[in-house]
């Protein structure tokens, strides 16, 4: 069992709130059963397929996204996730380049701190199939280190009450093999991009994660794997006006029995197209769970985004409809390159 399933629980306290908050630790296993994941999902493409390492115009680019979830309730949740890209041309003269980055992961659930850190590096090949760069498609892969487990000192258990209130003196009467542990991933994935008469814009990312299958073992013989998970993300952008595009996309995600669809639609609205100066402001619906509601500003190469939960599940007798809170910010850089011609004598006739 999950060590965050295990709580100290009063005696005195009333039965309704008992079942609550056995509820709420035991919905937090459920949800970390699954890997890190974001509304924005734009916000955080390396999470999304190694394949997208690199595939931005400019020649370096740097994200980062937090989402707080869950403050309404004793139980909250925070997931962090920054990452670092690269893209290198070795040939100008060809139609390939090279991606290279870095990312990070952070995620804790409960009272016990429960989750881990994790650490990849990833790259990726970018092959432009037409000239004018309207068909793109990527191969990337990503290889990492990270760590899980949980903080036992924030744990408390029945056998530490005394008959009148808790006392911390006393022993737990449980005993962890251990209480962290790290493994090895491996993770890879493929995008395509297809531009039609300069106008459609088409995408399609897919992962697939966990390739090495970690094996996880926090509690002696009690081995668990970590279970492959495999992601697909549909997009479509297009002009609707001088000013205005729709931007429609739909995540598809599978990890053992858990699924994640989230469909989202939204239109952006441009004060200058050549400086992609614009806002944007959409909604997303993840099935079963919540409705949520994302708005966004471009600047040149600046890209950033909110989003706010609206909880719709059953569980929103606890939360109060309120889910979680997500900010993103994504920025890339563009060296100038100065195109010197090479000058020849001309040879005078004269």
């Amino acid at each position: 069992m999950c060590p965050c399933f295990i709580i100290f629980v009063y005696h005195d306290i009333l039965s309704l709130k008992r079942i609550i908050i056995l509820y709420l630790l035991a919905l937090g296993g459920f949800m970390h059963a699954q890997d890190i994941h974001f509304s924005q999902f734009n916000g955080s493409l390396l999470n999304l397929s190694p394949g997208h390492t690199g595939l931005f115009d400019g020649d370096y680019r740097l994200s980062a996204i937090y989402r707080g979830q869950w403050y309404a309730v004793p139980v909250s949740y925070s997931s962090f996730s920054m990452n670092g890209e690269m893209r290198y041309k070795p040939d100008l003269g060809k139609p390939h380049a090279v991606g290279i980055g870095v990312l990070f992961n952070n995620d804790h659930a409960g009272y016990a701190n429960y989750g881990g850190n994790q650490f990849y590096g990833s790259a990726s090949y970018i092959y432009m199939a037409r000239a004018d760069s309207s068909l793109i498609v990527t191969i990337g892969a990503n290889f990492g280190l990270c760590s899980l487990g949980f903080d036992y000192t924030k744990m408390t258990f029945d056998k530490q009450f005394n008959g009148f209130q808790f006392d911390p003196g006393l022993p737990t009467g449980e005993n962890f093999g251990r209480t962290s542990q790290q493994y090895f991933d491996f993770n890879i994935g493929s995008v395509a991009q297809y531009v039609l008469n300069r106008k459609h814009k088409f995408s399609y990312a897919l992962g697939v994660y966990h390739l090495t299958r970690p094996k996880l073992a926090l509690q002696g013989n009690d081995v668990r794997y970590v279970d492959y998970k495999f992601s697909n993300c549909l997009g479509y952008t297009s002009p609707i006006a001088e000013r205005t595009d729709i931007v429609a996309e739909a995540l598809i995600s599978n990890q053992s029995r858990y699924y994640e669809l989230i469909p989202h639609v939204g239109l952006k609205y441009y004060m200058s197209r050549p400086e992609n100066k614009a806002v944007s402001a959409g909604v997303c619906h993840r099935t079963r769970d919540a409705l949520v509601v994302r708005a966004g500003y471009s600047n040149k190469t600046l890209l950033s985004g909110i989003a706010y939960d609206i909880n719709l599940s059953r569980f929103n007798i606890a939360s109060n409809y309120r889910g979680a809170f997500e900010v993103f910010v994504t920025y890339v850089i563009k060296n100038n390159y100065n195109f010197s011609a090479k000058k020849r004598a001309c040879p005078s006739f004269m």
